[in-house]
């Protein structure tokens, strides 16, 4: 287990949507926690995900596949991403129980490794059946992130508003200082 710090900016998204974070903007230059064993071990303790699955490079390469799957579904069309996010489901199924506390379902794979990959995309699923308008990018000008939208009315435009937010209306206010 990791206890390096998670260096992303924006955290505690959606399983799906946080995978699709471990790649962000820092000051032009994107950064991808994915790029070794090290940050996966971050993104697995950050997704309290690392004491059933080990840091290893089978893990790491089938949770890149599932980031690249889910990118594809969230940035384009759905249907020409659907056999890429299937193909990550397939490792994987449902497992309906009834257990003392009454009915219960857990995952259940073939091969433990692609259990975070398939978690992540599974989640995915479930934010589609949700509500999957509310899956969004940041409007910040080159934020790469993603969010899933809980306020109120649902018109959250930014990843965060200290940051994004923050720079937006900052750069707004300075346009119209120099208008007048």
């Amino acid at each position: 287990m990791s206890s390096a710090r998670d260096p992303r900016p924006l955290t505690g998204e959606p399983l799906a949507l946080d995978l699709l974070n471990t790649r962000w903007n820092s000051d032009g230059v994107i950064q991808d926690l994915l790029a070794d064993a090290e940050g996966l071990a971050v993104w697995l303790a950050s997704n309290k995900l690392a004491g059933t699955h080990p840091a290893d490079a089978a893990v790491l390469r089938h949770l890149r596949t599932a980031r690249e799957a889910v990118k594809a579904a969230v940035d384009g069309s759905p249907q020409r991403a659907a056999p890429l996010v299937d193909a990550v489901l397939e490792h994987g199924r449902i497992r309906a129980r009834l257990t003392a506390g009454g009915p219960a379902e857990e995952p259940e794979f073939a091969d433990p490794a692609w259990g975070p990959a398939w978690l992540a995309a599974r989640n995915y699923l479930d934010l589609l059946t949700r509500a999957p308008e509310r899956i969004r990018t940041c409007a910040g000008g080159g934020c790469v992130l993603y969010f899933f939208d809980t306020s109120r009315n649902g018109t959250r435009r930014w990843c965060s508003m200290a940051a994004c937010g923050n720079r937006a209306k900052a750069s707004r206010h300075y346009a119209r200082s120099k208008e007048g």
